[in-house]
């Protein structure tokens, strides 16, 4: 499959691994950041439901 027929989240997370990967920012850094963005957005996720 190329990139350019994937879904759209699988296309977000290329583009996200390559700009991490480009600014050299730590594994472990870049885990603890989206835990932190996990739980922001899983909170829109409930709001935009109530």
């Amino acid at each position: 499959m190329s990139l350019e027929n994937a879904p759209d989240d699988v296309k977000l997370a290329v583009d996200l691994i390559m700009l991490l990967e480009e600014h050299n920012i730590a594994p472990e850094t870049v885990l603890k950041a989206l835990e932190i963005v996990q739980r922001d957005f899983e909170r829109k996720v409930r709001e935009s439901q109530d």
